[in-house]
């Protein structure tokens, strides 16, 4: 009995050369598909693992995202009243009155500036609601001064120096006293001071959202229709994942789209590849068919036989794309972010998903490459075949 994958890979190696290009061109393609995927994986995991499941926030009815929140301060007293936050060891309700703005910061090696979002917060409690969060160099700042906490990103990216240095924003200066890790959520993206001196020195005599851990986060559909009823409030609840959920999603879904196009594009020059090579071991095994045939085996064999050689070519170009792309995941990027028009650090993120659906994408472009060649492989007549010499 012929072992298709066996003789596949014996003609394959025979052909070392021309199976390496093509194998390359469809590693290129796999590469491009499979870094795309991951660019999307990547910034849609940064902002979803910023939020806690136990976390609700509440911005401004209609309000997309934290920067075009309103929330005036008569009613922050009332949300965390009705939200009942669960309380901390010390007695101090987890529940964070905080003001969101944008920034102008030069990026390092760059004239032109990005925005970066700095947070008004309170220590005491918005650290806590933040499990994620460390302060990795330095301390925490002090209530009430123009001190400031930044994250890793922003120490890496942008020209702002390190504890010590100071940044220039809101009409004065701001010393650094400590840099977080928030574990690759967007908070390391973020420069957090003190909520009451920003709202001050911004002129801003509102809130731009209130955060609150529940007691009991399965009763937040409850605490939300409450909140919507409520006449004395403007504000909306979302449970935090959900809240950064939706900010990543059309951006994620536009680098999806464009980069799934871009692929298609590219992946038809590496069809053709496929199968101009397969073509061409048709061609130089036409005898070799003949024999096959006249030994017994049925056109079906010698279609599967081919087919089965075309996959293999395309799944070696699927793991060379694959391997290439593995190193990319240890690089990060930034963009902006399209809700909060801030600037976004991400990394590139490889999973057993985009594993699959790359190697799926692999074997699709090979059995397209292979199907014809295969089909003409098949349909040689006996004596035909065995004339060529």
């Amino acid at each position: 009995m012929l072992t298709l994958a066996v003789y596949s890979l014996r003609n394959l190696w025979m052909r070392r050369m021309t199976t390496l290009l093509t194998a390359g061109g469809m590693g290129l393609v796999v590469f491009v598909f499979a870094t795309v995927l991951m660019l999307a994986e990547g910034l849609e995991r940064t902002l979803v693992t910023t939020g806690s499941g136990e976390n609700a926030v509440f911005i401004r009815r209609a309000s997309e995202a934290e920067v075009q929140s309103v929330i005036p301060r008569h009613e922050a007293p009332i949300i965390e009243d009705m939200a009942d936050p669960r309380l901390g060891p010390d007695g101090v309700r987890y529940a964070a009155r905080e003001l969101v703005v944008l920034i102008g910061l030069k990026k390092k090696g760059l004239d032109s500036p990005a925005n970066v979002l700095v947070r008004g917060v309170t220590p005491s409690t918005s650290l806590g609601l933040r499990h994620q969060i460390r302060v990795v160099a330095g301390r925490t700042f002090q209530p009430g001064t123009t001190e400031v906490l930044v994250g890793k990103n922003i120490v890496r990216r942008f020209d702002v120096g390190g504890l010590g240095d100071h940044i220039h924003f809101g009409g004065r200066s701001w010393t650094i006293v400590g840099i977080m890790d928030a574990g690759g959520t967007a908070f390391d993206s973020e420069v957090w001071g003190d909520v009451d001196l920003l709202m001050m020195h911004f002129r801003r005599p509102v809130y731009s959202s209130v955060i609150v851990k529940l007691n009991d986060p399965s009763q937040f559909p409850a605490l939300r229709e409450r909140v919507l009823r409520d006449p004395r409030l403007t504000v909306d609840a979302l449970r935090e994942p959900e809240y950064y959920a939706a900010q990543s999603r059309l951006m994620a879904r536009f680098v999806r789209v464009l980069g799934i196009t871009l692929t298609f594009i590219f992946s038809l020059g590496a069809v053709i590849g496929s199968m101009v090579t397969m073509y061409a071991a048709v061609a130089n095994r036409v005898s070799e068919i003949g024999t096959l045939r006249a030994l017994g085996f049925l056109k079906s064999t010698i279609l599967a036989t081919f087919m089965t050689e075309s996959v293999l070519l395309s799944l070696l170009g699927g793991g060379m794309g694959l391997t290439a792309a593995s190193f990319m995941d240890r690089l990060t990027i930034s963009t902006m972010n399209w809700q909060t028009f801030s600037e976004l650090a991400f990394r590139f993120v490889l999973n057993r998903h985009i594993v699959t659906e790359s190697l799926v994408f692999a074997m699709g472009m090979g059995l397209v490459g292979g199907l014809f060649p295969a089909i003409r492989a098949s349909r040689m007549e006996i004596v035909e075949a065995l004339r060529v010499k």
